[in-house]
């Protein structure tokens, strides 16, 4: 059998990545010859890298962390998304040669949410917790299914309100201290900030507890959901759960945002089902 195309996830580190788990598991699924594989490129190197993607074989990848900026700058051509959220995370080749970058990650929130939260785009007001990257896609992917109205709250407020000048009148900023007076105006939470790390001068026996988040300001009707998918059950999915709100988890946006890529370099759309997401929670239990 021919070894069929070659795709790639890169990133420093990106041994991590369950990115391969997913795209392997499709190309069994469909009998395709092909290949997708990890590439750890330090940031020093990513440039030269992006540049000899075709002379080394490759029909396209996806790029995380820290390479998104590095991945928008090389593309000769990239796709709404990305230009609105200005990251890359795919890259593929057009026929005349060109390389085009597109962000699949608004995409994959969206579907994650369509699938584990039937009628979240009826949200009149969406909160949102964090001003980083991730925060551009989630707001671009809220302001496109029609959600009215977007307040950003994060630690530092000066980002949240760059962030909501990104978007326009849609969209607001906002510091911690507005944070309980934002939930109680939520139909929708979404948390895109990471767990911190244990305090290792902390000495108090129960210091690897989640610290759940107050979630008390939120409507009963409030839907929650987070982008952090390890743990699965986050502290916010479980403040969500303690109050009896409707709440996803963040593992469907890794998993539907790798479909879009898939298709670009094996000519297949695969699909996300239920025997894939038990794979992942697998390999995520397994801790390595």
């Amino acid at each position: 059998m021919p070894a069929g195309p070659k795709a790639f996830v890169t990133g420093w580190p990106v041994w991590h990545s369950r990115s391969p788990i997913i795209h392997q598991s499709w190309l069994a699924e469909f009998g395709l010859a092909g290949s997708y594989s990890r590439v750890g490129v330090p940031p020093e190197e990513i440039a030269e890298f992006l540049k000899s993607l075709r002379k080394n074989g490759f029909v396209g990848g996806n790029v995380t962390l820290p390479h998104k900026l590095a991945a928008f700058a090389a593309a000769s051509r990239r796709d709404a998304a990305a230009e609105a959220i200005g990251a890359v995370n795919t890259l593929w080749f057009e026929k005349s040669g060109r390389l085009v970058g597109g962000n699949t990650d608004a995409y994959g929130f969206a579907a994650n949410l369509d699938e584990r939260l039937p009628g979240w785009a009826d949200a009149g007001t969406a909160v949102v917790l964090g001003a980083g990257g991730a925060a551009r896609a989630v707001v671009f992917a809220l302001l496109k299914r029609g959600v009215k109205a977007v307040r950003i709250v994060n630690r530092t407020i000066e980002r949240a309100e760059e962030l909501a000048a990104r978007f326009g009148p849609r969209v607001s900023g906002h510091g911690e201290a507005e944070r309980e007076a934002q939930l109680r105006t939520a139909d929708l939470l979404v948390n895109t900030v990471p767990i911190p790390a244990p305090d290792p001068d902390d000495e108090t026996p129960d210091r690897f507890a989640p610290k759940l988040p107050d979630l008390s300001a939120l409507p009963d009707h409030a839907l929650v959901t987070d982008i952090v998918y390890v743990p699965l059950m986050t502290p916010t999915l479980q403040a969500a759960e303690q109050r009896g709100l409707r709440h996803a988890d963040g593992l469907g946006m890794l998993l539907h945002q790798a479909v879009p890529g898939f298709e670009r370099w094996f000519g297949k759309r695969p699909t996300v089902g239920e025997a894939l997401r038990a794979k992942i929670i697998r390999d995520i239990d397994s801790g390595v």
